[in-house]
């Protein structure tokens, strides 16, 4: 008999080479045709293992998900960051390898961060995405999101939409 251990648990600095590598791979998948090229490879390379390790550190809240000993994807949040807006937390980013999405491991994570949030005092919650992200968008409206705020942000010369989901 076969077992698959799937576990979703606070990063640790020794997870950082395979955050990083998963960070690599999921915004190539989701980004490539979307951002310009060489302002992606840009935002890629800094977010290397010393970033995350340093995240983990700085006490950035950050999940992973363990998919038999490695890790396949994470979830970042905390206080929203556009206090504009009616939400007290924020979920930064949400990512897996390309492989392992469409497998309900997205929902679990996303669970487990709104969980954490309302744990600690915040419950209403926004997400962005890039407006040209279409799995992106169905994702978070799967997930009981409303778009909430339309912002415009720049890559390089050029600029695309991004798309705020609020989550009640």
């Amino acid at each position: 008999m076969v077992e698959t251990v799937i576990t979703i648990r606070r990063a640790r600095k020794v997870d950082a080479e395979e955050i990083a590598s998963v960070h690599d791979a999921s915004w190539r998948d989701a980004y490539r045709g979307m951002i310009p090229g060489r302002e992606l490879e840009k935002m890629i390379a800094r977010r290397g293992p010393n970033w995350w390790a340093s995240a983990i550190e700085r006490g950035s809240r950050l999940l992973v998900l363990d998919f038999n000993d490695a890790i396949v994807g994470y979830v970042s949040y905390g206080r929203n960051r556009v206090p504009s807006l009616p939400f007290r937390g924020e979920i930064f980013e949400l990512y897996l390898e390309p492989e392992y999405q469409g497998l309900g491991f997205g929902r679990r994570l996303f669970e487990a961060a709104r969980d954490d949030l309302a744990s600690h005092g915040y419950p209403t919650f926004l997400v962005w995405a890039l407006g040209e992200n279409d799995r992106a968008l169905t994702f978070y409206e799967r997930l009981g999101g409303r778009m909430v705020r339309h912002a415009q942000e720049r890559f390089g010369d050029e600029q695309r939409e991004r798309v705020a989901f609020g989550f009640i």
